[in-house]
């Protein structure tokens, strides 16, 4: 009996590339210092990574960023979705995609 059979199988995960990363952790650093959001998740799935945001630890994501290489040629691998799964942004590119969280366009509320 060859030694591969006996190895258990490989998992294949998605996950962010370390620019992506890198974008995603310089937005978060910003809506924290706004106070807007106070914790963060990531997930690598088979078919998808996702980066959650939170206001507070013990509640679900505010917003979740996720990456879905499958769905690039169609509507586009990033996606922005909201509480209740809403789907409030999608694209091809994370800086497009990105945007919905452009200045201006939230106010904190308390």
């Amino acid at each position: 009996m060859a030694l591969e059979s006996l190895s258990a199988p490989t998992r294949v995960v998605t996950f962010f590339e370390r620019p992506e990363l890198d974008r995603l952790l310089r937005l978060y650093g910003r809506m924290v210092a706004a106070g807007a959001w106070r914790d963060y998740a990531i997930d690598g799935l088979r078919d998808a990574a996702i980066f959650s945001v939170f206001q507070r630890a013990s509640e679900s994501p505010l917003y979740r960023i996720e990456k879905r290489p499958g769905l690039a040629r169609r509507q586009g691998a990033w996606a922005i979705i909201g509480p209740g799964g809403i789907i409030l942004r999608r694209g091809h590119e994370l800086e497009q995609v990105l945007r919905f969280f452009d200045r201006g366009r939230f106010a904190v509320v308390e």
